[in-house]
Formats: C-alpha cells, structure tokens, sequence
C-alpha cells in the first residue's frame, strides 16, 4: 500500500520564537509540541502548559494530544486528559495538562522543552439511531478487563516460576463491570 498525501493544516505561531511541529523519525505518527514557558510541577501537581502554536484543521479531521512515553518512563509525567482533543473548529493556542505522577520528586521544564505530540487523524461523523436493543455480539456487553490478562483482573496469576500469586479479583463480587454507565 502506497503512503497517502499529507493533510494540508494552517498554523499560526501565538509565540514567534516557536518550532512548528514536526516528526521525528520517518514512520512516526505525532509530532513533538514544546512548552513555551518554563515551570515546576510538584509531586502530584498539575498545569496548564501553552504550546505557542494555534492550527486550523480541515473537516473531517482533528488532532489528539498524547503524552510523551519518554517523559513518563523516566519522570512520571502524564497528562490528565488524555488525549486532549482539538476539534476542526477551534482556533486558539493548543495546551497541555500536564501532571507529575511521581510521589517524591518535581519536574522542571524550561521553555521549548518537548511536553506531549500531536496526531492528526481523520475522523467520521456520525448519526445516532435509538433502537429498543442492540443486536448481539460475541463481547457482548463485558467491558473493563473482560478479556482477564492481569492478577488483579483475572484473579490467581503465575508469577516468577510459575508460582501462583494469591490477587484477589478488583471485580470480585460485583455484577458488572460498567455498573452506573
């Protein structure tokens, strides 16, 4: 399969000194965003990072903000909404909440530090058709860690050696997993 053509997207720099985004390496599916100011995240705090950019999608498409694996592994950085969401509408300057996940130590950024990456994806529209049920499915409506593969999940799991861990299951007891949804 052959790659398709770039998507054509406007930007506008809010800060002048700011990269335009671009990818990395060949392959890659976010380009890197960078904050424009500096700033101190204590443990467990949160902020709202500006990017200095602003973009206009076409319709049919939005961008998602996604964290940086990077800045997660070795910081504990994450962000609270993830991914953020900018809509083909939206015109003004993209930020980050981000967050220090890690319990003893803070996180300095200083300006045009990498904070997130942006993946611009087309989107479909939809329209919604009320029905009085669903028709079946092989899932179903099991959601929620259904399909097991974790000690907490799935109950007893083999640990180093194949011993046995005694975990007991998070959903034990209950009816359903999507309980209030």
């Amino acid at each position: 399969m052959s790659p398709r053509n770039p998507v054509d997207v406007l930007i506008r720099r809010v800060d002048e000194g700011v990269p335009i985004p671009s990818y990395g390496h060949p392959g890659d599916a976010g380009m890197d965003l960078v904050t424009t100011v500096a700033a101190e995240l204590a443990p467990g705090e949160r902020m709202v990072l500006p990017t200095g950019i602003a973009i206009a999608l076409p319709d049919g498409y939005a961008a998602f903000v996604h964290p940086r694996s990077g800045l997660a592994a070795r910081c504990g950085v994450s962000m609270v909404n993830t991914p953020g969401t900018v809509d083909a509408g939206y015109r003004g300057e993209i930020k980050v909440i981000v967050v220090n996940l890690d319990p003893r130590e803070s996180v300095r950024f200083e300006r045009f530090d990498r904070i997130a990456q942006l993946v611009v994806q087309q989107v479909e529209k939809v329209r919604f058709h009320e029905v009085a049920e669903l028709p079946g499915s092989a899932r179903a409506n099991g959601g929620f860690g259904s399909t097991g593969g974790h000690a907490a999940v799935g109950g007893p799991a083999a640990g180093p050696a194949g011993v046995t861990q005694g975990y007991a299951s998070v959903a034990a007891g209950r009816t359903s997993d999507r309980e209030g949804q």
